[in-house]
């Protein structure tokens, strides 16, 4: 976890998404969609990870296969990465407005 920067960051962005939460007193089913968010982000991430690690292990050269792998892993962290964003928008956004607009 130490050197991985994206890693980092997303696990920041997840602990920030439950403290938001909290703040907001989310319902049981917006927790559920949330944690299951925040754990697919992750996962993604470290199977990316993984995946760059093994393949640079089994192809040290360059090769066209290893290089789409790496994209086509790195695509699934970037597509997890986006719904997170929607799935926050969606679960926190309104709350967020009602609370700060004192409703």
């Amino acid at each position: 976890m130490r050197t991985q920067r994206n890693a980092r960051i997303e696990l920041a962005v997840g602990a920030a998404a439950i403290m938001l939460g909290l703040w907001l007193g989310l319902a049981q089913l917006e927790w559920a969609v949330l944690a299951i968010t925040i754990a697919l982000v992750l996962a993604l991430e470290w199977i990316n990870t993984s995946l760059e690690l093994a393949v640079t292990l089994a192809s040290p050269e360059r090769h066209p296969s290893a290089k789409a792998a790496k994209d086509v892993a790195a695509a699934c962290v970037l597509l997890g990465a986006t719904t997170s964003v929607i799935v926050g928008i969606l679960v926190l956004g309104l709350p967020l407005i009602s609370r700060l607009a004192g409703k």
